[in-house]
């Protein structure tokens, strides 16, 4: 129950801004467009293997569909939590601080699926032939994809947000993260096309898990088989998550006090 209702807060507290995220839909419309185009004119001369230019395409428009289920808010919160002491109280609560810090970020990822993924799946089907599966296996597999990498997004953002316990600043570990996240994940390029070393170095990492993963089963390319290596890694992160809040009720170190 207090989860939902965190998470239920979270979800009205962006309502607040939905003029401003509609903008940020707009940009998102036009940005997977761009690379759609990009796609298509390198498919001129090149057959782009077994996706060719029209499979190309929705593998681009899918990836762009499900970006914003990744994005998480900077560290959860935490880093600001950690300056203004608030960390303090949240380390008292009844409730874990993990499960306190993702479930406040459920409600923000709920609110991109409903505002920023939805809309984006019904433009990219209407103006790409984006396809819409009618297997319904093939839609849960999807949808425990998506719900594994964003779950994962969480674990890794919870886990750059505690680091502020030991850093004045962690953004820039937000950065890496997205950093890799773009190349290693299959976003801006399938996997497989890539060189062997960085196929290898990619496949040894969760972030195939945010992008490939689910792109490849809702395309039909990958079937269940395809979530036994994400679900490793969500477990292992949330270890490692667990982990890093009992470091955290070891070290509270509020700046300026």
């Amino acid at each position: 129950m207090a989860s939902w209702v965190l998470a239920r807060k979270m979800f009205e507290s962006r309502l607040q801004y939905s003029a401003s995220h509609a903008i940020r839909t707009a940009a998102s419309v036009v940005f997977g467009l761009i690379y759609v185009s990009i796609w298509q004119g390198i498919g001129e001369s090149n057959e782009l293997g077994a996706y060719g230019r029209e499979g190309m395409a929705h593998y681009v428009a899918f990836n762009q569909v499900i970006l914003w289920l990744g994005f998480v808010n900077h560290g959860l919160g935490l880093e600001e939590r950690v300056r203004t002491g608030q960390i303090a109280l949240d380390l008292m609560r009844p409730l874990h601080l993990f499960r306190f810090a993702a479930s406040r970020e459920a409600g923000s990822i709920l609110y991109n699926a409903a505002f920023t993924a939805w809309p984006l799946f019904v433009v990219y089907a209407l103006a790409l032939g984006l396809p819409v599966p009618g297997d319904p296996a093939r839609w849960l597999w999807t949808v425990l994809a998506l719900l594994g990498a964003s779950y994962m997004s969480v674990c890794v953002g919870f886990i750059i947000g505690v680091t502020a316990l030991w850093t004045v600043e962690s953004r820039w570990l937000s950065l890496v993260h997205y950093s890799f996240n773009f190349i290693l994940s299959g976003f801006l390029i399938p996997l497989e096309w890539m060189p062997g070393w960085l196929q290898a170095i990619a496949h040894g990492s969760p972030y195939p898990a945010f992008h490939s993963v689910p792109a490849r089963i809702y395309l039909g390319q990958a079937g269940a088989d395809e979530l036994i290596v994400p679900a490793v890694w969500c477990a292992l992160l949330t270890l490692a998550a667990l982990g890093a809040t009992r470091l955290v009720r070891h070290r509270v170190e509020v700046q300026g006090g």
